[in-house]
Parts: structure tokens; C-alpha cells; sequence
């Protein structure tokens, strides 16, 4: 792997089964490589944030692919690229 490019992938929503599996679905067939994964559910609501590797992808077909999903399943899904986190840490 070249320089790795990292985003961000944060996911919330009513806790159901399967979402791991899905959001980890989308993220394989655009050939993102998750690095990091942290998930809890509180009083039924899902919540997870990833850290992935983007490097091998296009941001705006993965953006795409996961705002379906979230429309599908009723999910909140954001991706950010880390240079906006590593931006704010700057300041």
C-alpha cells in the first residue's frame, strides 16, 4: 500500500441487525480498507466510527454508495476525509 489516505465513517441510527455487515458490504466493494472500528449501542440507538483507508478508492463513489444505504436503512452515514479532523487540531 502507497501513502494511506484515511477518512472518517460515523454511522447512527435505531440499533437492527445486519449494519455492521452492510456498511462493511459497501465499504469492500469500493475497495476500502477499514483500520479501525468502534461501535456501541445506548438505549437502542446504533452508533460507530470507523477509521478506513481510502487510498485504493474514489471519495465520491463511496460518499455515494453509503448515502443509499443510509436512505435504505434509515441511517445516519457521514464520510469525512481526516484532513478535516487534523485541520481542526491545527488551530
Amino acid at each position: 500500500m502507497d501513502q494511506m489516505n484515511k477518512a472518517v465513517v460515523t454511522v447512527v441510527g435505531k440499533d437492527t441487525i445486519g449494519i455492521i455487515a452492510q456498511v462493511s458490504a459497501v465499504l469492500a466493494r469500493q475497495e476500502v480498507n477499514i483500520l479501525d472500528i468502534s461501535q456501541t449501542v445506548l438505549s437502542g440507538m446504533f452508533n460507530m466510527m470507523m477509521i478506513v483507508d481510502i487510498s485504493l478508492s474514489r471519495f465520491e463513489a463511496i460518499e455515494e454508495e453509503l448515502a443509499k444505504l443510509a436512505e435504505e436503512k434509515g441511517l445516519q452515514i457521514r464520510i469525512q476525509r481526516s484532513e478535516i479532523f487534523d485541520a481542526m487540531h491545527r488551530i
